[in-house]
């Protein structure tokens, strides 16, 4: 049986993900690129999506320099993207690959660090859209991809915060309910499909918004997105395909 412990010490192969396509969301830059990149060392088909086309040229561009399976870009911009055109993606993705063996939802917004009572509607707003109700619609739009695919694999980005802190508002209330939405996800289809639906909480990392939450902290002092690939690619591989609705957390206390 797989434990916890081996999720997060696995060690990838340049192999163990050999002909699969990958979706990662939030590409550019942070875990996202990271887990890209690791993705395609591992023989994947990374499609990389993410608002900032630059930042996915940048990605691409390594990726091809390394003589990896060549990567696509998606652009799309979460916050306002609508159903119809995630729609559109899903059937570009049919067009172009034929199937979808995996999606990393990895985009987030932090929004604002500040009481309840005192929170902006609008950012709120912003925030449950970007984090959790564009996962669940995309979600949606790529889920025949999924079960077109022989173990699809579905990886929601949560957080340590998810478990009620005060003051991080909709970001922490957020990630509550990408948890949430993983577990009906896995309840819904694990008798009857191969799909799986699990999360990942990268914990401290060394990431542009966790230093916009923690200003006065020393990166340094904390992993980097490239020390924690372990669980992201584990959860990708048909090893993991007895795996479902739980949440890892690649720095466990």
């Amino acid at each position: 049986m797989t434990t916890h412990h081996d999720i997060i010490h696995y060690t990838p192969t340049t192999t163990c993900l050999k002909d699969k396509i990958i979706l990662v969301t939030g590409a550019g830059s942070g875990i996202g690129k990271a887990a890209a990149l690791t993705y395609a060392k591992c023989g994947a088909t990374v499609l990389l999506l993410g608002k900032t086309q630059s930042k996915l040229e940048t990605v691409y561009d390594e990726i091809e320099e390394l003589g990896l399976a060549m990567p696509a870009i998606l652009p799309m911009d979460l916050q306002n993207a609508s159903f119809a055109q995630m729609n559109e993606l899903a059937t570009l993705i049919q067009k172009e690959f034929g199937r979808l063996d995996g999606v990393l939802h990895n985009a987030a917004i932090l929004g604002a660090l500040t009481p309840l009572e005192m929170y902006d509607p609008i950012t709120f707003e912003q925030v449950m859209r970007v984090n959790t109700t564009a996962v669940f619609m995309l979600t949606q739009s790529l889920f025949p991809l999924l079960m077109s695919a022989p173990s699809g694999s579905v990886v929601f980005t949560s957080s340590g915060v998810a478990k009620v802190r005060p003051f991080w508002g909709a970001y922490a209330l957020s990630k509550q309910a990408v948890e949430g939405m993983s577990t009906i996800f896995t309840e819904e289809t694990k008798n009857h499909t191969a799909l799986r639906f699990n999360c990942i909480n990268p914990g401290a990392t060394r990431t542009n918004m966790r230093a916009h939450a923690f200003p006065g902290e020393d990166p340094n002092t904390l992993k980097t997105p490239e020390d924690i690939m372990s669980a992201y690619v584990y959860l990708m591989t048909d090893s993991a395909s007895g795996i479902k609705g739980q949440v890892i957390h690649c720095q466990p206390k």
